[in-house]
């Protein structure tokens, strides 16, 4: 009996004491997430599902009860806010990608083997779906009305880039004694359009500026059909002729479709847009390194060989003309224009990539000399490299110029 009131006479002394200590807890200004610590020390044999409803003491003030709650949604937004930086930021590190893709391609050429032509289209095609999204019907409507502008990349693409072909060509028979077949492989890849990367490019540097750069390589690009084959004939002295049907049917998959398809998905769901925009630039990073790796690892045998070097020299010498003569050229013709410097660099895309692909193609099926194929593979990488090194260049050049 005797112990049986000891033991009560414990038990009510325990509560009085945890009582105290709550009063005294309750008039003391304690951090809010220390608070359920304390709690938990005092408590004993509490439930602590009601330690956790009493979080917060009601004395605090509203602004510490609010850091309990909101501090963990408020670490996972900024884990996912950091997340979704690196992935829109991955377009920063793109001349770095290129080149690491060319240095796999030629030391270990079957990384890159498996990317044939047949999925060279729906990569291109991925790379036009990325600027639909991020563009509107009202972008491409304003490009339309800008007709002297696009006269001027026309101008770049099918006058100012041959003549340049045609120089260098000469050059390498001249100066350094190449055979006429490479010289002619030169010349070929100055006749043929603009290249699709022309408009990545563009959207990476000056995003407005898309549209327009989309609508000057499709212009390029539907009329090359008559003017490749007439420039060929000028400059080569052989008429190749091109599949119209074929040409017609590239634009749509590569260009038109994709286009359409990321327009509408920007004008009638935006939701999904603003989901999908995120993943686009690591995804175009990597398209983009297996369609400047992959020729590059298909022809790497007549790129290494004894006039590869020569030929090099010249392809890189030949491509930093045209950049440099888009930019001039586009200087001189609008220099009163108020977006002068956004033109320049649209119109220095479009004169110095182009479509070496089509180069190539032509050269391996009109040409019987192997030749000839080695300037359109080596201009297929040496374009994608200095394109978007300026990409990268102009990139910087503009932060800079905003802080």
């Amino acid at each position: 009996m005797s112990a049986n009131i000891k033991l009560l006479h414990h038990h009510f002394h325990a509560l009085y004491s945890f009582d105290t200590l709550r009063v005294r807890v309750r008039h003391t200004k304690i951090p809010a997430c220390s608070t359920p610590m304390i709690y938990s020390q005092l408590s004993g044999g509490i439930s602590r599902s009601l330690l956790v409803g009493k979080c917060v003491p009601d004395s605090l003030s509203p602004e510490l009860s609010s850091n309990c709650s909101s501090e963990s949604p408020q670490l996972l937004s900024n884990k996912e806010g950091s997340v979704i930086t690196i992935l829109r930021a991955a377009n920063s590190f793109l001349p770095q990608v290129v080149i690491a893709s060319t240095v796999l391609a030629l030391i270990f050429p079957p990384s890159f083997k498996w990317f044939t032509n047949r999925y060279y289209a729906p990569a291109l095609g991925f790379l036009m779906f990325a600027v639909g999204v991020n563009s509107s019907e009202k972008d491409f409507l304003e490009a339309f009305s800008r007709p002297t502008t696009i006269l001027a990349g026309y101008v770049g693409q099918f006058v100012v880039k041959p003549l340049l072909g045609y120089l260098f060509g000469t050059i390498s028979m001249t100066a350094f004694g190449l055979p006429t077949s490479l010289a002619a492989g030169i010349m070929l890849t100055s006749c043929v359009s603009g290249a699709q990367l022309s408009n990545y490019a563009t959207f990476l540097t000056d995003p407005p500026m898309a549209p327009l750069s989309i609508v000057m390589t499709s212009l390029s690009t539907v009329t090359a059909v008559f003017v490749t084959p007439f420039l060929s004939l000028l400059l080569i002295g052989k008429k190749l002729p091109v599949d119209v049907r074929g040409m017609v049917s590239n634009i749509m998959q590569i260009v038109i479709t994709p286009i359409l398809t990321g327009l509408i998905l920007n004008r009638f769901f935006p939701r999904i847009c603003s989901a999908i925009r995120t993943f686009l630039p690591p995804l175009s990073v990597f398209v983009t390194a297996l369609c400047v790796g992959a020729p590059l690892a298909i022809n790497v045998v007549s790129v290494m060989s004894p006039h590869g070097l020569s030929v090099l020299l010249l392809v890189i010498a030949f491509h930093a003309s045209a950049f440099i003569s888009g930019f001039a050229f586009t200087g001189l013709v609008f220099h009163d224009s108020p977006d002068v410097k956004a033109l320049q660099r649209t119109l220095s895309f479009e004169t110095g990539m182009q479509s070496s692909l089509l180069a190539l193609a032509l050269a391996n099926k009109f040409f019987l000399d192997p030749l000839v194929s080695i300037p359109p593979a080596i201009s297929t990488v040496i374009m994608s490299l200095m394109g978007f090194s300026l990409v990268m260049l102009w990139a910087q050049r503009k932060e800079t110029a905003v802080n």
